[in-house]
């Protein structure tokens, strides 16, 4: 007992000092490239700068653009200045005036250490390349932020969503920075899974956070909403390890007076918070299986958060259905009709809870598509949509998703 307990401190005073950002230089993690070791800069420094940049070579088996690897200055739940990783890839050929437009993604669930950086390997992302090369095809460049933490000194802040959309947003800006990219000030987020609930908060916050920058649109894949009602769903899935993870992410991001571990963790669930900084998802899956398919859940969670002041305050505010405010910029919902992660029942409550604030807003779930699945079938219909948002079009418009493989898609439409 003495040991887990130990173990539990010792992650306890880590997850407490993420807030903490780098401001001498530190070295790349351990068994990533020199790229990532984090240059000195200032605490004044700007957001969306960039510390450096690498042209990637080889160049990535199968993209059509050229891909960089960037660093850039994002913030943290303090509004201090911290480095962040990820990549572009800029099409070929000449710009238009004004830049090339810009579709910045937010990445799903992959983990949330170091190594879990899909910047390592611009070419085997969650983004498949038939789609990059379309977006590039159209004259669009791609931003791919790793989110703070993976990479970078710290824990990922999973589901902490408004730090996972600052840094997709100054993704944008940096990418506009680096003057040889030729990319411009006009861009859509687009993001999947624990991206689709970064997605709807760019939505919500991005024009007040990035004035200059104009956001024309915004694709969110199966968000995550309603989180009371999916704290219950995961807890007999083989996904209840997201549990651990957004528990130890929300801590990571706004520290332990705020959002203290002890309060719905065991110090048996503590003990396993080290697997979060070296290995990626399959690792604190791994740890959490048993105790699913043991009925023995009860082990590692102390308390449900909802019972909580502190954690239902924290939850709520990372929840896109507590959003009492309209955005103006047009949000587009997709999902597969058979998603076992993100219950279809919680985007369709988010869709209910949403049109009222005055959003515009369209919803498609196609029948029959799994979690990850349902990006095969939709895309071509989202890349119509992102067409017609970047056009100007008046939302919504006259197009009928037709989906792909004879799935066609449920639509549902507000404004």
């Amino acid at each position: 007992m003495r040991r887990i307990v130990s173990a539990g401190a010792l992650v306890l005073a880590l997850l407490s000092t993420a807030l903490v950002p780098a401001m001498a230089s530190t070295p790349a993690p351990t068994g990533l490239p020199s790229f990532y070791a984090v240059p000195t800069f200032s605490k004044t420094a700007k957001i969306g700068s960039v510390l450096k940049y690498e042209k990637v070579t080889p160049a990535p088996t199968g993209l059509n653009g050229t891909t960089y690897r960037i660093m850039y200055i994002s913030q943290n739940y303090l509004k201090e200045p911290v480095a962040v990783t990820g990549f572009m890839v800029i099409p070929s050929g000449k710009a238009p005036a004004g830049g090339w437009k810009v579709v910045a993604y937010g990445h799903g669930t992959n983990g949330m250490a170091d190594q879990c950086a899909e910047s390592q390997n611009p070419g085997s992302t969650e983004v498949s390349n038939t789609t990059t090369n379309i977006f590039l095809s159209h004259g669009w460049a791609l931003t791919y932020s790793d989110y703070q933490g993976e990479g970078t000194p710290g824990l990922m802040p999973y589901l902490a969503a408004v730090s996972a959309a600052q840094d997709t947003i100054n993704s944008v800006r940096a990418a506009h920075s680096i003057a040889l990219a030729h990319v411009g000030t006009t861009y859509m987020v687009w993001g999947h899974s624990e991206g689709g609930q970064t997605a709807v908060f760019a939505n919500h916050i991005g024009k007040a956070y990035a004035p200059e920058l104009t956001l024309k649109g915004v694709v969110a894949g199966a968000p995550p909403s309603q989180f009371a009602y999916i704290y219950g769903a995961l807890q007999t899935t083989p996904y209840a390890y997201y549990l651990i993870m957004g528990a130890a992410g929300l801590n990571a991001y706004y520290g332990n007076t705020i959002a203290p571990l002890d309060q719905v963790m065991t110090p048996l669930a503590m003990s396993m918070l080290p697997d979060l900084e070296t290995g990626c998802s399959a690792k604190i899956s791994a740890d959490v299986r048993p105790y699913v398919n043991s009925h023995t859940l009860n082990l590692l969670i102390k308390a449900d958060p909802y019972t909580l002041p502190a954690w239902r305050k924290v939850l709520n505010w990372n929840d896109p259905a507590a959003f009492s405010a309209k955005s103006t910029v047009p949000l587009l919902m997709i999902q597969g009709g058979s998603d076992a992660q993100i219950p279809v029942a919680s985007t369709a409550l988010l869709f209910q809870e949403l049109c009222p604030l005055g959003q515009t807003l369209q919803r498609w779930i196609y029948p029959g598509q799994s979690h990850s699945g349902v990006n095969d079938v939709a895309y071509q219909d989202m890349i119509t949509w992102m067409t017609h948002r970047f056009a100007g079009k008046a939302t919504p418009d006259a197009y009928v998703p037709v989906g792909l493989n004879g799935v066609t898609p449920a639509a549902q439409t507000c404004n």
